[in-house]
């Protein structure tokens, strides 16, 4: 009884099997980053980056960018100095790439909104613009923003064309940053690309 008991399920599995593969449609949605595989960045990798910003007094560092299909995804690591007050006309706004922050060490003043005066343009040739965040603005204020006080383990959110200042910074801030850039922008940049300017400290 048991041996037939055994059968039946061993049949009925193979039929659910079957339906399931008759119902593999050709005009289901498909995925929009074919046969892409996973990608893994070890934390080893984003502390050396840290660390090479603190050494060298850098500020902002593309880890890797990444094809997803109908995006490129940028993996940074920002480390930030004490700040009192913010420099002059530092507003930053991308047009094109939204930004994520998670906050993993530090503290500091942020503030946001879409209503950005005295607009400038960011030269093209400039590193930040070419590598890691596309064209965008710098300007003198934001009008009627919204300031956020941020600590570990916060997560800020900036779409594209969004401004954002730091307006304090008590000791440092150090931050990994998703962009996320849906027209391409950005160049793509690989494990191997990473390591050489870890090593060596430049850009491919």
């Amino acid at each position: 009884m048991k041996r037939v008991l055994l059968g039946i399920a061993g049949a009925a599995c193979a039929v659910v099997a079957l339906v399931a593969q008759a119902k593999i449609n050709p005009t289901d949605p498909q995925p929009t980053c074919n046969m892409c595989p996973g990608y893994y960045i070890p934390l080893s990798e984003l502390q050396a980056y840290t660390k090479k910003a603190v050494a060298e007094n850098l500020v902002d560092q593309q880890v890797r960018d990444i094809e997803i299909g109908k995006a490129h995804i940028g993996i940074g690591m920002v480390h930030r100095g004490k700040l009192l007050q913010p420099a002059k006309d530092s507003v930053a706004e991308h047009d094109l790439v939204s930004e994520v922050y998670h906050i993993i060490d530090g503290s500091a003043t942020l503030m946001l909104g879409p209503d950005i005066t005295n607009m400038v343009r960011r030269p093209a040739t400039q590193e930040t613009v070419r590598l890691f965040n596309g064209p965008g603005n710098n300007g003198s204020e934001i009008r009627n923003g919204k300031t956020y006080n941020l600590k570990v383990g916060d997560v800020v959110v900036i779409p594209a064309g969004t401004g954002h200042l730091f307006t304090k910074i008590d000791d440092h801030i150090d931050y990994l940053m998703v962009r996320i850039d849906p027209d391409k922008v950005t160049p793509l940049r690989d494990e191997a690309a990473s390591q050489q300017y870890l090593k060596t400290g430049k850009q491919p």
